[in-house]
This record gives structure tokens, sequence and C-alpha cells, in this order.
């Protein structure tokens, strides 16, 4: 499968590290670069949206300011606190997690791919998120929303489950292998989410329709 070039990689994040600057969103987990508050927004986050998140990880965070602190709370403390999340599936990984860290790493997040992942509730993308930004390493990370601009720019094929795909996870290797991780991780993010999103994009708004492969073939319809 073709891979675009990495000028081609490098012009695309430079543009959206641009847009961030203006345009990205404010929550209080991109006010800090503690790992593990990282990560636990991170773990929030999965399959929920970011405004939801939001006030339940301030309170979360008043309860559980550490490591230590979470790895005695109770399962059922935890529950309630975590109620309006949904996915009462993931709620004993935060809990593990911490234990986990306690025991094997003295309560320090670790901060290598291969560590994190082994973690309860973190997979590939909670711990490129949390290395790129809370560690400011060039670690990649893809969801759908990823995959989704990947296809749409560089007018690349992929599968229903594309976030596997090697070709997109090689695109997103190349794309955080620049400076800046944190915000090239966090703009990537944003633009997908205010911008580039499912169905009709806002091409209008977009700073990449220049060379989008998909708002150009847009433009001559």
């Amino acid at each position: 499968m073709r891979i675009p070039a990495r000028k081609g990689i490098s012009i695309f994040r430079r543009k959206i590290i641009d847009w961030y600057k203006k345009n990205g969103r404010v929550y209080p987990w991109r006010e800090t670069k503690d790992p593990f508050r990282i990560l636990i927004a991170e773990m929030m986050l999965r399959r929920t949206k970011a405004d939801q998140v939001a006030t339940v990880y301030e309170d979360f965070l008043k309860e559980y300011p550490d490591i230590d602190t979470l790895a005695m709370a109770k399962q059922e403390a935890l529950e309630k606190i975590l109620y309006p999340l949904g996915l009462k599936w993931r709620v004993p990984a935060f809990g593990a997690m911490a234990r986990e860290v306690q025991e094997k790493y003295q309560s320090k997040i670790p901060e290598t791919r291969e560590e994190l992942t082994s973690l309860p509730g973190v997979g590939e993308y909670v711990a490129g998120a949390v290395l790129s930004i809370a560690c400011g390493k060039k670690e990649w990370l893809v969801d759908s929303n990823i995959v989704r601009i990947f296809n749409r720019y560089f007018g690349i094929e992929t599968s229903k489950e594309g976030r596997r795909d090697k070709h997109v996870i090689e695109i997103a290797k190349i794309y955080a292998s620049g400076r800046d991780p944190s915000r090239a991780t966090m703009g990537i993010l944003d633009i997908t989410a205010l911008v580039c999103k499912p169905g009709k994009p806002y091409c209008e708004k977009c700073p990449l329709i220049d060379r989008c492969h998909y708002g150009l073939s847009q433009e001559r319809v």
C-alpha cells in the first residue's frame, strides 16, 4: 500500500499544529504534564466525548489525586464516580492499573509504550497519547478519526478496521516523528473533532484544503 512522501506528511503536520495554536480546545487535562492525570483522562475518554469527561475528571482527581489513593479505591466508589461516563466494563481497569503501577513501578507511571500497554485498560492509543502529550515523546496513535483524516487528505484506501492497517500506522509514526509531539497529537485530535468530522466535514474552515485529496475532489464536482 502506498505511503505518502515524508515531505507531504510534514506539511500536513505543520498546518495542523499552526491551526491548533489558534483553535485548540481547552480541557483541564491539557493544563498539566502530569502523566498520571493525563493517563486518567485518556482512560476516561475511550468511546466517550471530551465534554462529558470534563466534570467527572475533576471530581475524580479530587477524590484520587495520585496512584496510591487510587490503588486503595473500592470498586463501589469507582463505579459511583465514573457512572456518568457509562461503559461500566472499564471501571475495574482504573483500580487495577493503579495497583500494578504501585507494585511494579513504585507508583510512577512508566514512560515506554511496552510498559504502558501492559497495564490494565491501556492500549496502543492511550499509551501513544500519554507518551506524546505528557512526556513529549515522538509516539504515534491511531483512532477512527485519525484514520478518516488520513483517508481524506492523502487519498489512501483503508480497511474497515483501518486503525490496524499497517500503512495507516506507518503514516501515524511518520506524523509523530517531528517536533512538538504534544501539539501534533492534540492538534490532530481537535481538527478531526471540530473540522474533519464524520459525515460532512467543514472543508471551508479547514487549513488543509489546498492539498486535501477529498477537499479538492469536492471542488471538482
